[in-house]
């Protein structure tokens, strides 16, 4: 038994993440439809487990929690209020103890690696510091790139600075509404 770390992020043509602090990928700049909304209900009810670093976590526990029951919100929202607060969260963060809605709390990355060896399937990865270093690690399996037709020019990058190239290979690739295209692609492992 062995699972996959999958960052999967909205980024910019440029690969950017953020124009402003904390965007975390969902910024005016990202173009998230409902077929594309639909996409990310359907991969994440598929995924075993997700692991989060404490900005992207609060970020989604400040909204999903209450979106479950929103009546005023589509049903592919609160459907995803639903997904996230009954999947099981790894929440990696120095400063948190405790999270609610399914979570536990570890605070390194280092305890991660043993995570991966006893899950089975796709584990969602949330942060580009989180996935910055599990990819630092050799642990990041995946990146799900889902791609807004916008040059943001400036902000966060997807990586906080590799050391080196990052080699991928192509697994998937879709469209949707608006120009919006997703590419999953497998870290290549270094020999």
């Amino acid at each position: 038994m062995s699972g996959r770390f999958v960052y999967w992020i909205n980024v910019s043509l440029d690969l950017r993440i953020e124009y402003t602090e904390n965007e975390q990928g969902s910024g005016s700049w990202a173009r998230i439809g409902e077929s594309l909304h639909q996409e990310f209900n359907s991969r994440a009810r598929a995924m075993s487990l997700m692991v989060q670093g404490r900005v992207v976590y609060e970020t989604m526990e400040g909204f999903w929690p209450e979106a479950r029951d929103d009546a005023s919100l589509p049903e592919y929202l609160r459907e995803y209020g639903r997904i996230w607060t009954s999947m099981p969260k790894v929440l990696v963060s120095r400063t948190r103890t405790s999270a609610e809605y399914n979570t536990r709390v570890i605070d390194s990355v280092g305890a991660l690696a043993d995570l991966r060896a006893q899950t089975e399937g796709d584990i969602g990865v949330g942060g580009a510091t989180l996935a910055t270093e599990l990819l630092r690690a050799g642990l990041l399996d995946e990146l799900l790139l889902v791609t807004h037709p916008v040059v943001l020019g400036a902000g966060r990058s997807l990586f906080d600075g590799l050391d080196e190239p990052l080699e991928l290979d192509l697994l998937e690739q879709a469209r949707f509404d608006e120009g919006v295209t997703l590419h999953r692609y497998a870290v290549r492992k270094k020999q």
